[in-house]
């Protein structure tokens, strides 16, 4: 190995090779576009990794092509960027799922017999859950699931890339070390969404005190967003005020039906979510419905139960509430409802404090070590249901990403599992692993471990 590590990221066209290369280097070296083969050359740049510097060389995509073809001279690129490297970094499309052309070149990578972390991209919101799964099967390992263009996972590839070049101590150890690092370099993207007249704007403004300011009203992910950076506790918080994101705000047909597109697109932007109600009204049904598309786009989320200190009977009502929540909101089950008064700038701590924890629990990893001696404890609590006569087996489990926390249960006729005995599992992952306020992404596969003789 030279004295400075090579990494070659490599993968389709537009899968996000040039993005992911700007996010590890910290440059805008490469050119970024929707169209595929924009990166035409070889291009390189210096990263910081654990502490020690590497080279990171962004390729053209891989594509097939006649002998003498441009694609053919971009593929030959390629190849000799894997072949001057010590890790390949194979880069895929998580919304658009695994297609024909990974296949290929996965195939490509593995007969390099060069180390390679798979990254599954564009793994943000719903859409590349689907696309995470499927990267099981190209034999490639557990996938990095990531989006660089917001930044997140990010920390979790750069544990993986130091455990592989042996930067650090192990996956699991360099995972959360390089995952801390992220996340102390950059603020907390907190939303504020409700209904209207709940007082989303005056609990903004209770937050975003002069005494807490850090840098002052600033443009945000869009032109139309603006967004206060604070300090709480040594911990920076960037706050999205959802009257901010409104004028250009384009939303899919079904949620403006739901009267809530403005709220989705701050959800986009956000890691974790105040949902802004009435205390005196209660949870209506529109709040569930914002709720649920919280959960739906895998962001973390605490209720504030705004002017608490026109209640009259305090204990009722916080009963009452908590009852609403765990039956309109499954997927959040645990959810914290804080009582505030953002006039009187009362229970403003207290908001912050559920945000930064339930922030932890959306960003926790389980060792998977951990997490199948937990599988086992679970199965022998509630056998599964004996299926047609035979029973399901349910062989082994592992967490490919967190951001939200998602797992993966390899058994065979994973078809056949009913769901209620995986809503029995993920509760059990909750309560097991502390996992109040974050969606849980659970999925079956059906196969043997398979790491099992690796």
């Amino acid at each position: 190995m030279s004295d400075v590590p090579v990494i070659a990221i490599v993968g389709r066209p537009n899968v996000g090779k040039s993005t992911l290369f700007n996010r590890l280097t910290g440059k805008r070296q490469a050119l970024v576009a929707p169209m595929p083969g924009l990166t035409r050359d070889r291009r390189e740049g210096e990263a910081t990794i654990a502490g020690q510097r590497v080279t990171v060389i962004d390729t053209a995509g891989l594509e097939e092509g006649g002998k003498g073809s441009l694609a053919q001279r971009m593929r030959k690129q390629t190849e000799a960027a894997i072949g001057m490297a010590e890790l390949v970094l194979f880069v895929i499309d998580a919304r658009e799922g695994v297609v024909p052309a990974d296949q290929t070149f996965a195939r490509a990578v593995i007969a390099s017999g060069k180390p390679a972390i798979l990254v599954a991209n564009k793994c943000e919101g719903r859409r590349g859950i689907d696309g995470l799964y499927e990267a099981f099967a190209l034999g490639l390992g557990e996938p990095v699931a990531v989006s660089a263009e917001h930044g997140d996972g990010i920390g979790d590839l750069e544990g993986d890339i130091a455990a592989a070049l042996g930067l650090g101590t192990g996956p699991q150890k360099a995972r959360v070390a390089a995952g801390a690092d992220a996340k102390a370099a950059r603020p907390i993207r907190i939303a504020i969404v409700g209904r209207p007249n709940v007082g989303k704007s005056t609990l903004l403004n209770a937050l975003v005190g002069e005494e807490r300011m850090l840098t002052g009203p600033e443009p945000g992910l869009t032109r139309d967003a603006v967004a206060s950076d604070v300090v709480f506790r040594g911990r920076a918080l960037r706050l999205y005020d959802t009257a901010g994101l409104r004028r250009k705000a384009k939303v899919r047909e079904a949620a403006e039906r739901l009267g809530v597109g403005d709220t989705l697109r701050a959800i986009r932007f956000a890691e974790v979510v105040i949902l802004v109600i009435d205390g005196e009204r209660g949870l209506e049904h529109q709040d569930l419905s914002i709720g649920e598309l919280i959960a739906a786009e895998g962001r973390a989320m605490v209720i504030a139960l705004n002017k608490w200190d026109l209640v009259a009977d305090k204990q009722a009502a916080h009963k009452r509430l908590r009852a609403a929540a765990a039956g309109g909101l499954a997927q959040l089950t645990g959810v914290a409802l804080v009582p505030v008064s953002a006039l009187a700038e009362r229970g403003l701590d207290k908001l912050i404090d559920a945000v930064l924890s339930v922030y932890e629990a959306w960003n926790r990893r389980i060792a998977t070590p951990e997490l199948n001696r937990w599988l086992q404890e679970a199965l022998a609590r509630h056998a599964p249901p004996v299926v047609k006569g035979r029973s399901v087996r349910i062989r082994y489990m592992t967490q490919p990403s967190a951001r939200p926390p998602t797992f993966v249960a390899f058994c065979q006729r994973a078809e056949e599992l009913p769901q209620t005995y995986v809503r029995y599992l993920t509760n059990s992952l909750r309560e097991t692993f502390d996992l109040p306020g974050v969606p849980i992404r659970f999925k079956l596969r059906k196969g043997e471990n398979p790491y099992a003789g690796r």
